[in-house]
């Protein structure tokens, strides 16, 4: 099975929610949706539902188009932030549910069921009611009836926003592997960059309802198309700055010139963008290439196995990612290193100007 979305957009009055997206999913894929609230990934989702049709495209499934089919007509899964289970039925029954609805032989529901919960690690809480479950499984339920319909398309919005910090990395790790044991067409929207980067799949960043780059996940993280994509894809938020290329020399708005290594060789001359996320800034000296510029301490926030220091540079504001503990306290004078094989380079227009060595995956 593939889905093909073809010049799909959708208005609602005066409002568009989704731009010209154009997106093919093939048979057997992970794909996230990639994109800060509103960004459109939920009004994208319910076109690929049917639950919405497209004000102008086309949505094919394996080449037949089915823009104006109903929900009913396809064979689409999904499950949502909320816990949406039947609280009066047992865990085997809510899983059971969308199977009985369909009228299917006793035999065949009670293997699915079956099957489902031991994906889902579900077995000894069958007999359980929803409220009597933690959340983490309760939404695992909710994932098991989505599965449990072998639906050709199963989309998934932010399933796991709800839980607590414990429960979603229990689950992230372990939607690959549920993942990997179906044949459908699995779509994950999330707001969070390192949940798209431990998903893995492809991701589609979206902006404002438009599609900014598609591709495999690590390939869009690490060699975003646009400036646009490289924010979506960093968090903490991308630190920039500008920049001028001129005779192999680059002049920086912190101040000074550096030679034109690293991603900055192979850039064009002219007026830059650099982009560069918070755990490629260091506190402490790198190597002789690296680029190092003063500045201001406002504030350290402390995690423990990390630190956030937010800095003032002159007229910018930045965020360096450093690990241990490092407690600086406000106003504390510095100096940050940036190791130029780590720039993200854009030209005025916020296209990619320069390829990102591999080096720079990290």
């Amino acid at each position: 099975m593939s889905v093909v979305l073809e010049g799909v957009t959708k208005r609602v009055g005066a409002e568009t929610h989704i731009r010209d997206v154009s997106l093919a999913l093939d048979k057997g894929s992970l794909n996230v949706l990639l994109g800060q609230t509103l960004a459109g990934k939920t009004s994208l989702m319910r076109l690929m539902a049917g639950l919405d049709a497209p004000t102008e495209g086309r949505v094919r499934v394996d080449g037949r188009d089915v823009t104006g089919w109903p929900v009913q007509r396809r064979n689409v899964a999904m499950v949502y932030q909320q816990f949406i289970n039947y609280p009066s039925l047992t865990v085997y029954e809510n899983i059971a549910s969308p199977l009985r609805v369909a009228r299917l032989p006793r035999a065949e529901i009670e293997s699915r069921v079956r099957e489902a919960a031991r994906l889902l690690k579900l077995d000894p809480y069958l007999q359980r009611r929803p409220l009597e479950l933690s959340g983490g499984q309760q939404q695992r339920t909710a994932i098991a009836r989505a599965l449990v319909k072998r639906a050709d398309l199963v989309l998934m919005d932010e399933p796991l926003a709800n839980l607590d910090y414990k429960l979603r990395e229990e689950l992230r790790e372990e939607l690959p592997r549920i993942f990997a044991q179906t044949g459908a067409i699995f779509v994950y929207a999330t707001t969070e960059p390192a949940e798209a980067l431990l998903l893995g799949g492809r991701t589609a960043s979206l902006y404002q309802g438009r599609l900014t780059q598609f591709g495999p996940t690590a390939e869009v993280y690490r060699r975003p198309d646009d400036l646009t994509t490289a924010r979506v894809f960093s968090d903490p938020p991308l630190n920039t700055l500008r920049a001028v290329k001129a005779a192999g020399r680059v002049s920086l708005s912190t101040g000074g010139q550096v030679r034109a290594a690293g991603s900055l060789a192979s850039a064009p001359d002219g007026s830059l963008t650099l982009g560069f996320r918070a755990h490629h800034l260091a506190l402490d000296p790198l190597p002789a290439e690296a680029i190092a510029f003063p500045a201001t301490v406002e504030v350290s926030e402390i995690t423990g196995s990390e630190s956030f220091v937010h800095v003032a540079a002159g007229e910018h504001r930045f965020v360096a990612q450093v690990p241990g503990v490092r407690r600086l306290e406000p106003g504390t004078q510095t100096v940050l290193h940036l190791d130029p094989r780590h720039l993200l380079v854009f030209d005025e227009a916020g296209r990619r100007a320069a390829a990102a060595p591999a080096q720079a995956a990290a």
